[in-house]
């Protein structure tokens, strides 16, 4: 079919603008490319590595929001470049299919919940834990002697997830964990 066609036709569009590997001769059996984009990605990585290694580890870059922050920007990049054209994407701002030109696919706007809705999830948990309430607090005391206990909490946690609210299980592990500190 046509579809068919234009399917195959963009895999090889793909591989040809994207990855660049068709200009290179016999790309899969040792040659320069792959060996030259290996050596690129090792080098990344490595970088990478050292810039963790120098805030103290994965854990003290997690503490300065670094990775957080590193996403972050390579995402907004990356849109920035696939908005503007300067990032080719077949399919998308190249080799697009003409039946579609000019129609843009936009997210959906986000709809945002009313002050009813939101009163109505609020009545919905304030009656949750009203019918459970004989069931939760024992429920919660089997999930605080597992945690003494040091044990496996996983059965008293499925065991308070059928009568208890995620705020009060948190709640409970919470009190019995306390928040978590790196030690130093």
């Amino acid at each position: 079919t046509e579809e068919s066609v234009r399917r195959a036709i963009a895999i090889q569009l793909i591989i040809n603008r994207e990855l660049g590997l068709a200009q290179n001769y016999n790309p899969l059996q040792g040659s320069f490319i792959i060996e030259e984009l290996t050596e690129l990605v090792e080098e990344a990585i490595l970088a990478e590595f050292d810039r963790l290694t120098e805030r103290g580890g994965v854990l003290g870059a997690m503490e300065t929001m670094y990775q957080r922050g590193k996403i972050q920007d390579e995402s907004l990049y990356y849109e920035e470049q696939k908005d503007s054209g300067a990032y080719p994407i077949v399919g998308i701002n190249t080799y697009v299919d003409p039946a579609k030109a000019g129609k843009v696919d936009r997210p959906p706007l986000l709809i945002r919940s009313s002050d009813g809705e939101k009163d109505a999830q609020i009545a919905g948990l304030a009656a949750t834990h009203k019918l459970n309430a004989a069931a939760s607090g024992p429920a919660l005391e089997r999930v605080r002697e597992a945690c003494r206990r040091k044990g496996n909490i996983f059965e008293a946690l499925l065991e308070a997830a059928k009568c208890c609210s995620l705020g009060q299980i948190s709640a409970t592990l919470y009190q019995m964990g306390g928040q978590y500190r790196r030690n130093m």
